[in-house]
């Protein structure tokens, strides 16, 4: 095969990959977000805590009405005193209403379970 037909073929896919991972649905999350908060519920984390960047990854644009509480000091070297007082000992933590606490990365359909907010 000829160079110039490669590079026309590995631009087509590439392009066609490119279209398609821009048009794929994405949900709002907005709503379900938001009734976590207005359910009781809390997430505590870190900024530099991978299983919190990937929590918050699965609400997409919605994560910024999460009813996130950020535990720990700019320097990483310390914990906030609202999440000493609250004894968050790890993250993410996930306190609901009830007094129950989860730890680690939870799935979108326990957060539904758990406060009854109704995902998309």
């Amino acid at each position: 095969m000829q160079p110039n037909k490669i590079k026309f073929y590995l631009v087509s896919v590439v392009a066609l990959l490119l279209i398609g991972c821009s048009n794929a649905p994405s949900k709002n999350y907005d709503t379900f977000a938001s009734c976590l908060g207005s359910s009781g519920a809390t997430f505590y984390g870190a900024f530099w805590c991978p299983h919190c960047q990937n929590q918050k990854a699965l609400f997409g644009s919605s994560a910024e009405l999460l009813p996130y509480v950020e535990c720990s000091s700019p320097d990483r070297k310390s914990q906030l005193q609202t999440c000493k007082d609250k004894e968050i000992k790890s993250y993410p933590t996930w306190v609901f209403a009830d007094g129950t606490r989860i730890t680690g990365g939870i799935p979108l359909e326990t957060l539904s379970q758990k406060t009854g907010c109704v995902l998309p």
